[in-house]
């Protein structure tokens, strides 16, 4: 099976989830997603992402994602968890797991999308099958995967780089900013900074399109942050 790449369109399926059965395609519908995945549940780090990802629901819904989880365990397991995500939460604010999270106990679509662990020994259930690593998929309303991060197993992811400190410096927010304006961000970028002239896109033709644009090599031009 081919792998997984940004430009990708991803895989559809039909899986049952916490929130009923679904169809992933009608799922994403006219909005962004992100799926991520977490190696199995009653597991500490686990606990402490979900739980995460609940109390910032409203700073999804601003920028219109929606989020799913996954990993290989069953609907039963996953229910019962979640009751221990919104205690243990509880401690670092009001946590209630609304979104859905995905049963895929058989693996099935956590192969589909190359999501199991091939280095972690002890990422093992009972039988010494493997379960996923930390993965993350941003997926736009094309149904395109746009950005791909993995962790290994032992690290928490930090969701603070998939929506950073504001709505219009979110890896999803950069997306439909390079879609709309022909531009790329910089290494460490935040709003309000130059952003950079997109390669594909001539400098005689920059000059137009940013009037404001700065050469400081063939390659490299900056131009100030474009208004929305």
């Amino acid at each position: 099976m081919p792998s997984l790449r940004l430009g990708s369109i991803a895989p559809d399926f039909e899986a049952e989830t916490t929130a009923g059965p679904i169809r992933f395609h009608e799922f994403i519908g006219n909005s962004w997603v992100i799926l991520f995945s977490h190696p199995g549940d009653f597991t500490p780090v686990c606990t402490t992402e979900l739980g995460e990802v609940a109390r910032r629901a409203d700073d999804f819904a601003k920028r219109n994602v929606k989020v799913i989880g996954i990993s290989a365990n069953s609907l039963q397991d996953h229910n019962s968890w979640i009751r221990d995500i919104n205690e243990y939460g509880a401690k670092y604010g009001p946590t209630d797991v609304r979104f859905p999270i995905i049963a895929d106990e058989d693996r099935r679509i956590s192969t589909l999308y190359d999501m199991l662990d091939e280095q972690d020994a002890t990422n093992r259930d009972a039988k010494g099958l493997p379960f996923t690593i930390r993965t993350v998929f941003v997926i736009d309303p094309k149904k395109v995967i746009r950005l791909t991060i993995s962790y290994p197993a032992s690290t928490g992811r930090n969701f603070d780089e998939i929506l950073r400190n504001d709505i219009d410096s979110t890896m999803i927010s950069l997306c439909k900013l390079g879609d709309k304006h022909r531009v790329t961000t910089p290494v460490n970028w935040n709003r309000g900074d130059d952003v950079i002239v997109h390669p594909a896109v001539s400098t005689e033709e920059a000059k137009v399109l940013f009037p404001e644009v700065t050469v400081h090599k063939p390659y490299l031009r900056t131009t100030p942050f474009p208004a929305q």
